[in-house]
């Protein structure tokens, strides 16, 4: 006889296991399947292993810089193998962490590869071999997988994604990283200090290309004093490789071509999503994506799909949140998700992150905004901590003020960004937050300074007319 659940979800990433967590703490008997760790990508070969690598890049970067404040530590010896020992303990402990969460909630969980099937019931393979249960209410949380554009040259060179690269042997002398996105600057980050020589290609006229033009300057610039080597509105045309060398020739905004030679190749242009949960049924596609809407109800009935495989944001933070309105409506309760306030970090030294519009989307939008600037230079506690690079900028409604958008780009700014996103939740103005009593010196005073200043110029334009 086939065990039978309330509900059961296929995927164990942020968007699968907070959905099943949330499931259970509502009373409905779950089941969750994972073909492979718990924890999805974010976890075992994404956020969680490059934030522990650049926690070391950190280090090494502010060791580097004492040299300067008079503390010597004479010269520096790197051990990859105990880095990468660091990296794999952080992620065993948070994969235990959520099987015990998982366990505590009283969860079943099957380690195989889940199929949803037209009857909706779901079938699983395992090493056991395979096994059906039935479910009222299934959650598709496959997640994604790295693309890979067809380029040529590219299936007979020796090249890694971000599932791979975290399996290197040792720091490689070189590399050259194809894309320019979130991924491929953070790993650019990580490689450049720990000395390898770095190259960035990028096909857009810019880095992250899907993030404010100001904080994509900004960040460039930095890169570069890193020593790392950028090629944007470049185009690769194929890639070589010979005696373990790899080649990549691309033709610049300019129609130069370029031969760019690197020890280690990485290739970070996105991903695209995991459909092996849904190959046996017929579900409504968004472009690559599975469709669904703001219920996270996809075209078949009592099937929900959230995370990656939805498209979207694509973020760990985002799939949790879409996980949690798909098991609140597979539960009976009607929930509805809202991206107004999503925030977006990018984990280089030092950062950037961002929530809601920028100016220009707003622009697109028909909306007239104004917007401000706090450079950290102007910063207590920046200039104290030898972090002056930076700055926050707000992005608000001309006629009353209302928050719309922040950037902000500098060291800690991934911590700072959610005070800005909870003004923006409560829909709150640059008045008041020109109000809010900020600690001083603190870093997040910047977001108070600029609302200092925005509110200023709002209440001269208003007295003004």
């Amino acid at each position: 006889m086939k065990k039978s659940y309330e509900l059961v979800v296929i995927g164990g990433g942020p968007g699968g296991y907070v959905a099943a967590l949330h499931a259970a703490e509502l009373g409905k008997k779950t089941a969750l399947i994972e073909a492979d760790f718990l924890g999805g990508t974010c976890l075992n070969r994404g956020c969680i292993p490059s934030k522990t690598y650049l926690k070391h890049s950190e280090i090494i970067e502010q060791i580097e810089k004492a040299k300067e404040w008079g503390i010597e530590t004479g010269s520096l010896t790197l051990s990859f193998d105990k880095m990468k020992k660091r990296k794999n303990d952080v992620i065993e402990r948070l994969r235990g962490g959520i099987a015990f969460l998982l366990k505590q909630g009283k969860i079943d969980v099957y380690n195989g590869f889940g199929s949803l099937l037209a009857d909706g019931s779901v079938r699983v393979e395992t090493e056991a071999g395979e096994e059906m249960i039935q479910a009222e209410k299934v959650i598709v949380a496959t997640g994604s997988t790295p693309a890979v554009p067809p380029i040529p040259g590219l299936d007979s060179v020796n090249y890694h994604t971000s599932d791979t690269i975290f399996d290197l042997p040792d720091i490689p002398k070189s590399a050259v990283i194809i894309g320019g996105g979130v991924i491929g600057v953070e790993f650019a980050t990580i490689f450049a200090s720990l000395k390898t020589e770095v190259t960035i290609v990028e096909a857009a006229d810019r880095i992250i290309p899907t993030e404010d033009a100001e904080a994509s300057k900004f960040l460039a610039k930095v890169l570069k004093k890193k020593g790392i080597k950028l090629h944007v509105g470049a185009k690769v045309q194929k890639v070589e490789e010979t005696a373990g060398i790899k080649t990549v020739i691309c033709v610049d905004a300019k129609g130069k071509e370029i031969s760019l030679e690197a020890e280690t190749l990485l290739v970070s242009t996105g991903r695209r999503p995991n459909f092996s949960a849904v190959t046996e049924v017929s579900l409504e596609q968004n472009g690559p994506f599975l469709n669904v809407n703001d219920q996270m109800e996809t075209s078949m009935a009592n099937v929900y799909a959230v995370g990656d495989v939805i498209g979207g944001w694509q973020l760990a933070h985002a799939a949790s949140a879409e996980g949690v309105v798909a098991a609140n409506n597979a539960a009976g309760i009607h929930d509805r998700i809202d991206y107004k306030v999503m925030p977006r970090c990018i984990y280089t030294l030092p950062e950037i992150a961002s929530v809601g519009l920028s100016e220009d989307e707003a622009k697109k939008q028909g909306i007239e905004v104004r917007t401000e600037k706090f450079d950290f230079a102007g910063s207590g506690k920046a200039l104290s901590a030898g972090e002056p690079e930076g700055f926050t900028k707000l992005i608000f409604e001309a006629k009353y003020g209302e928050i719309i958008g922040v950037v902000m780009a500098g060291s800690h700014v991934t911590e700072m960004i959610s005070e800005a996103s909870a003004f923006m939740y409560l829909e709150g103005t640059v008045e008041e937050a020109a109000k809010m009593i900020h600690p001083h010196p603190t870093i997040s005073e910047t977001f108070f300074e600029a609302a200092v200043k925005a509110a200023k110029k709002l209440k001269k334009e208003v007295q003004y007319v």
